[in-house]
């Protein structure tokens, strides 16, 4: 029997996975903290589920490959936000 923290490896796992997700965006929709999900998708998945954890772990790394571009794109809409432009 899976027990609680089990289960929610796998809901964590299949939620990044369909929906391309983020680890922080995973972590906000179910209301906990991004380490609990970053750990429960790579440590405890990589045991319970290695093909859901294969999909997780491909959506991961190109998160990780796109973050500077959505980093630079947060700062922008930032500076616009305190900045606007004077016609």
């Amino acid at each position: 029997m899976k027990t609680n923290t089990e289960r929610r490896a796998e809901i964590f796992g299949e939620y990044i996975r369909n929906e391309r997700a983020t680890v922080r965006s995973c972590a906000k929709h179910f209301g906990i903290s991004k380490s609990t999900v970053h750990k429960d998708v790579t440590e405890r998945l990589s045991k319970l589920n290695p093909a859901l954890y294969i999909g997780v772990r491909e959506v991961l790394d190109i998160n990780k490959e796109e973050r500077h571009i959505r980093g630079g794109e947060a700062t922008k809409r930032k500076y616009l936000a305190q900045h606007p432009k004077k016609s």
